[in-house]
């Protein structure tokens, strides 16, 4: 008797499990059906009703492979059963794209692009960088992210809010291509915030407060570049 391969070891993007049971729900099929088609049309003989159900119920995930798989059961595009994709490697399968397809439309060798996409460390040149984000549709903040500007942008916004925010228009400026006036107007926001909460919570007075105030000072500095791109969302 033939034992059926085990499911593939490969990460996938982040799956949206509500969409994926209202895309099942709305063809009218039931799990069995979306596992067969997954068996028979895509090759994958160790999915079964219960593991479909799994990954709708948000208990298991499917690896690329099987998203593809299951994308084209159900009828639509990957990206519809991907949350927000936040990794390289979560973009291009969004887009249901293959590596190579990445790798000849920006310019690099495949497996320097699959390096990057292994080690989450995007190294292109500012010309590849450009191609990628066209290809790949990415919005300036997921931009930041993939090409691994995140953690930089993030430490600059966290010096501009609790010291001089002026100082920081140009470095933040050569690194997100924003309005200047946009930019100024954002930063100038987020430092009277995050000092506002400051003294809103020190003026309760006593310990307790003093803590209270630090504590709240830490979690805005701590997603800091959300609030960056809410406000500049916001203004824009």
């Amino acid at each position: 008797m033939r034992r059926s391969p085990a499911p593939p070891n490969q990460p996938g993007p982040p799956f949206n499990a509500p969409a994926a049971r209202r895309l099942r729900a709305a063809l009218g099929m039931a799990a069995e059906h979306v596992a067969h088609g997954m068996r028979v049309s895509y090759g994958l003989p160790y999915v079964t009703p219960d593991l479909v159900i799994a990954w709708e119920r948000g208990t298991a995930a499917p690896g690329s492979p099987e998203l593809t798989a299951l994308a084209g059961v159900l009828w639509c595009s990957p990206g519809e059963l991907i949350g927000r994709p936040r990794t390289l490697r979560e973009h291009r399968v969004a887009r249901g794209l293959a590596p190579e397809d990445v790798a000849l439309t920006v310019g690099l060798e495949l497996l320097a692009y699959l390096r990057m996409e292994e080690n989450d460390e995007w190294r292109g040149t500012e010309r590849q960088s450009a191609a990628l984000a066209g290809l790949l549709e990415l919005s300036l903040p997921d931009f930041v992210t993939v090409t691994g500007r995140e953690g930089r942008l993030g430490e600059l916004l966290r010096s501009a809010v609790t010291t001089r925010w002026q100082a920081y228009v140009r470095p933040v400026g050569r690194m997100v291509p924003l309005d200047r006036r946009l930019l100024e107007d954002t930063l100038q926001e987020l430092h009277q915030e995050y000092h506002g909460q400051m003294v809103a919570t020190l003026s309760w007075g006593g310990t307790s407060a003093a803590e209270d105030s630090s504590g709240n000072g830490r979690d805005f500095l701590d997603r800091i570049v959300d609030h960056f791109w809410s406000r500049v969302d916001g203004t824009a």
